[in-house]
């Protein structure tokens, strides 16, 4: 697996302060998308080890909130197989301390069993560490600057953890602090 970039003290994807991995390889083109240099599998750097450790370090901080990725696409196949032992590393490292968000073009459905993105237990054992699941593809016809961590209307913010608890096929949305989810300073 490449990597795009890394941004270590981002404030744009999810709450807080943030480490943030752009991983390189995205298959759905999405007209008007914000990264389309990380389309391809080769933009970038490979994510070796040193890397893996590197962003580690960064979310041992204590003003890092946690640890972002998006892409690309992180649910490609080959994104998949590289992401899965280090978001449980970062899980085991740090347990509930540092959150983990992950940026899909897939939707939640596309990504459980069943779903065409849900490549069996690699897919679900990723999907296990996330907090938060933004989901969807970006609609350049929906597209709302508005919208807080997204940037189209149909795409979710996803509790994971809640999701997975949930009944049947109940999808738990996140809950934005209600000062954001409002637009007023009240």
């Amino acid at each position: 697996m490449n990597y795009a970039n890394i941004k270590y003290c981002d404030i744009a994807n999810g709450v807080g302060v943030r480490t943030t991995l752009f991983v390189s390889g995205c298959r759905l083109g999405c007209p008007g998308c914000f990264n389309e240099e990380a389309w391809s599998f080769e933009a970038g750097e490979p994510f070796t080890d040193a890397v893996a450790e590197k962003i580690m370090d960064s979310l041992d901080t204590p003003y890092i909130d946690g640890l972002t990725i998006l892409g690309g696409e992180p649910m490609e196949p080959e994104n998949q197989a590289g992401l899965v032992g280090f978001l449980e590393a970062v899980r085991e490292r740090f347990g509930n301390a540092k959150s983990i968000w992950l940026f899909s073009g897939h939707t939640w459905e596309q990504l459980r069993p069943g779903g065409a993105w849900n490549l069996g237990d690699v897919t679900d054992r990723i999907l296990d560490t996330l907090d938060v699941l933004v989901d969807g593809p970006f609609v350049q016809a929906r597209h709302d600057i508005t919208l807080r961590f997204r940037g189209s209307s149909n795409q979710r913010l996803i509790d994971v953890p809640a999701t997975l608890e949930a009944p049947g096929d109940e999808v738990v949305w996140w809950r934005d602090d209600p000062v954001f989810s409002t637009h007023t300073m009240e």
